[in-house]
């Protein structure tokens, strides 16, 4: 049986890519990934971080413009790294049959990989769109953490090697990913 995906944008927001690493060429590839999944007739799921810095309605609370969800795309907020908990994503995903989900976004290492485990504790299949995801920029007093190049590329090839009974967990890179058909997709047959 064909996996049925969707495509999950997590916390793509104006105040988040202020301060993330690399976001043109992240942003850039998602919108591409984006534009080829509507074609496709995969829906396109926008997801949002909301709390007291991401404050619902300001400027930096909004998708970036070129991320921004069409009229009919699923929007959820969150409060949380888990874009599972306390939203209607599981429902929302399960409602359009959906069996794989291809995950982007902000920040790798915290809302990307949490909802990527979520998705597939939860049953799904998985991608890790290898250049559509990004984290914050480093400066010299983050010296504890991992530089944001090597901590994009350490959740690669965790997803790479990671095993999971009963799922499948693929990385490539956004030009890379393979959506079905409209037919497929959409369970529709070609006119």
């Amino acid at each position: 049986m064909p996996s049925l995906p969707a495509l999950l944008v997590i916390d793509m927001q104006n105040a988040l890519m202020r301060i993330a690493h690399r976001p043109g060429p992240t942003v850039a590839a998602i919108a591409g990934l984006s534009e080829r999944a509507r074609a496709a007739g995969v829906p396109v799921v926008t997801v949002r971080q909301g709390d007291e810095e991401l404050v619902p309605g300001t400027e930096g609370w909004c998708v970036v413009p070129e991320l921004a969800p069409r009229e009919g795309e699923k929007v959820l907020d969150k409060t949380t790294p888990d874009s599972f908990l306390g939203t209607d994503l599981d429902g929302a995903l399960r409602a359009l049959g959906v069996t794989e989900v291809i995950v982007t976004g902000f920040a790798t290492e915290v809302c990307v990989d949490t909802t990527a485990r979520q998705a597939l504790s939860r049953g799904y299949d998985l991608v890790v769109v290898a250049d559509g995801h990004t984290t914050s920029l480093r400066g010299e007093e983050d010296v504890d953490l991992v530089p944001a190049d090597r901590s994009i590329a350490q959740c690669n090839a965790i997803y790479r090697t990671i095993g999971w009974p009963g799922r499948r967990i693929r990385v490539r890179a956004a030009a890379d990913v393979d959506f079905p058909g409209p037919e497929r997709a959409g369970g529709l047959t070609p006119a």
